[in-house]
């Protein structure tokens, strides 16, 4: 009788692909920024990328933001990046899909990192504790996130 034990060894490199793929990427959906967000899809950690001119001239240079407050590593779960379809958000929502619980992450700017809003989840009553920023209570004004690339 043959052993299983090569088989399962096959099988297992076999799928070793597949177990490599941690990262997600979602474009920030505000049409005039070129700003891409990379999440962990295990510890839920945020950074993101984008183009900048370099100066005096060239090809430019990439400018990437690390983790900052709310935007490192999560408890392990299975977490994703949701972009809306606002035009004029710089930011996206990480959603942890075994909890239900959603953050918004941005770029700070001027700290020159990514960060995250606390999770929240209406079925625990996180909603409730952000403040109303809009005419309708628990709903945002026209854009949350906080103006980008020195706009005013």
């Amino acid at each position: 009788m043959k052993s299983a034990s090569p088989i399962l060894a096959v099988c297992i490199l076999a799928s070793a692909p597949a177990l490599a793929a941690s990262f997600e990427f979602v474009p920030a959906p505000q049409i005039d920024l070129n700003r891409v967000y990379r999440i962990d899809k295990v510890t839920g950690e945020v950074t993101s990328c984008q183009y900048g001119l370099r100066e005096g001239g060239g090809i430019g240079q990439t400018l990437c933001f690390g983790a900052g407050e709310g935007a490192v590593a999560q408890a392990p779960s299975e977490y994703g990046l949701v972009a809306s379809r606002h035009t004029r958000e710089a930011g996206v929502f990480r959603v942890n899909y075994r909890t239900g619980e959603m953050s918004i992450c941005y770029v700070q700017v001027k700290e020159e990192v990514v960060v995250c809003t606390p999770q929240a989840n209406p079925a625990t009553g996180g909603a409730g504790d952000a403040p109303a920023t809009g005419a309708a209570p628990g709903r945002a004004g026209p854009s949350a996130t906080p103006p980008q690339g020195g706009r005013p």
